[in-house]
């Protein structure tokens, strides 16, 4: 295990923060090379987006490709549906609560920092690499304490000027930076590289063309009729609660879907970008084939929150429905047994279960402060006889436009409390009978010891999560 230099290590301590108090980072004993670990995280894509999983317009046959020869989770969520707060957890298995980071909060603690994955890899001898959108802020000084190499790319806009005087969009410079990262990686070094992509995120500022894809892609969809969001009925959104009527849902998808020459020109071009990322996740699998990295690196594929591309009258994500809270979730391990490959599983994973992913594969211990846990068993065909049946999720940011909520995703019933409201305003849903969620049962008479359960289950959640510094 490599230790930290002490110099290095001083400088993390920005300006007052506390002594680290590192938790241990001790490997199992390998016999065989370590694997390599690539880490794909794209931005607003929700889980059917993909042709893997049903899509009957997108293409994406690369992402397809991992999927049929890899394991593919049918269930995956994130614990909070907004860039910041997931992005902290991914890198910190913590829930929000407990990290405490989203927009406009103070930096991720040296504490979390430094037991991040890449930190805990890189402290275990893996060359650790970050490239493309980081989306969170960690005290000043520490980066170097979790990556070797590092290259951001910011969105704003996506396509960056190159010296030759031509633009290059940010999804094909991440690329780009990826291969250079795995071509100049020493011989015999396991590697960890985490590339995420501003795509498939829209450009705010830009209400004309929110979704720029790559020149690679021009065309792509143009002679595809795209078929209305499945829950655009009008009285769908009339449903809802007047506070979720006038959030960042709704004012957004004025921006975006509200038309139907609209919705058409920016779900091509969403898809677009989709496909564009698609294909440079093509050009790094063939780097690591041309570096006969291919059989001993192990590619993870995943989004920081789900979209709702105009479901339910909403744009957007944040809040507690399905189009929010799903993600995609592949896990390709060139070395699994050949019966294994293409699998689907519908076990519930978590965003916070990646970290403690990644450290297993690698071989190191994960920390017992960790709040998800290890998709490795499940990904290599193992029954896990006590993994989670329910989840709990959140939504803390301030923002006027964005209400507050916790709640509890089961298996069967979903709750959430908009806990910022007066009176509090409840969701139930049962997605037995009302998998589509237009029907709110925290009313009901005949669901009021499920509505106690939930309840219950939510306040054990908000309980055990709480960050108590």
């Amino acid at each position: 295990m490599t230790t930290i230099n002490r110099r290095t290590f001083l400088r993390g301590l920005a300006a007052g923060t506390a002594a680290i108090s590192f938790p241990p980072a001790a490997r199992t004993e390998i016999t065989e090379p370590r694997p390599n670990l690539v880490f794909l995280l794209v931005d607003d894509q929700r889980n059917d987006t993909l042709g893997c999983a049903g899509h009957p317009i997108l293409k994406t046959p690369v992402i397809d490709s991992l999927a049929a020869a890899g394991v593919r989770f049918r269930n995956a969520f994130v614990t909070t549906s907004i860039c910041a707060a997931s992005r902290a957890s991914i890198f910190t298995g913590l829930y929000e609560r407990t990290h405490g980071y989203t927009f406009g909060t103070p930096p991720i603690s040296a504490d979390h920092a430094g037991a991040s994955y890449p930190a805990l890899l890189r402290r275990a001898g893996y060359r650790t690499g970050f490239v493309g959108k980081f989306g969170v802020n960690v005290v000043k000084g520490f980066m170097p304490e979790m990556f070797d190499y590092v290259h951001l790319l910011d969105r704003n806009p996506y396509f960056h000027k190159q010296p030759d005087g031509s633009l290059r969009h940010e999804t094909d410079l991440a690329g780009d930076h990826a291969i250079e990262f795995l071509r100049d990686n020493p011989d015999h070094r396991p590697f960890c590289l985490s590339i995420s992509f501003n795509a498939v995120h829209a450009e705010d500022n830009d209400k004309e063309n929110h979704y720029p894809w790559p020149q690679a892609v021009d065309g792509m969809y143009d002679d595809v009729e795209i078929p209305p969001p499945r829950l655009s009925d009008p009285a769908i959104f009339e449903s809802q609660p007047d506070f979720l009527k006038k959030s960042l849902n709704r004012q957004r998808y004025f921006w975006r879907w509200d038309a139907p020459e609209k919705y058409q020109k920016n779900m091509r071009a969403y898809f677009r970008m989709i496909s564009g990322v698609d294909r440079v996740i093509g050009r790094i699998r063939e780097e690591l084939k041309n570096l006969n990295l291919e059989q001993n690196t192990i590619i993870i594929y995943n989004a920081d929150n789900g979209y709702y591309m105009g479901n339910r009258g909403f744009a957007g994500k944040w809040s507690h429905y399905e189009e929010s809270l799903r993600v995609p979730l592949i896990i390709y391990d060139p070395r699994i047994p050949q019966r294994q490959r293409g699998t689907v599983l519908d076990s519930m994973a978590l965003n916070i279960d990646l970290p403690a992913t990644m450290l297993e594969y690698a071989g190191v211990d994960v920390p017992e402060s960790y709040q998800g846990r290890s998709l490795l068993p499940l990904a290599q065909g193992k029954v896990v006889d006590d993994w989670r049946t329910e989840f709990f999720c959140e939504h803390l940011m301030v923002h006027e436009a964005i209400p507050k909520w916790e709640g509890v995703r089961a298996e069967r019933y979903v709750y959430a409390r908009y806990f910022e409201q007066t009176p509090i305003f409840e969701f139930l849903h049962d997605l037995q009978t009302d998998p589509d969620q237009l029907r709110n049962f925290a009313a009901s008479p005949e669901y009021a010891e499920v509505l106690s359960v939930m309840r219950k289950h939510c306040e054990e959640g908000k309980k055990r999560f709480e960050n108590k510094k």
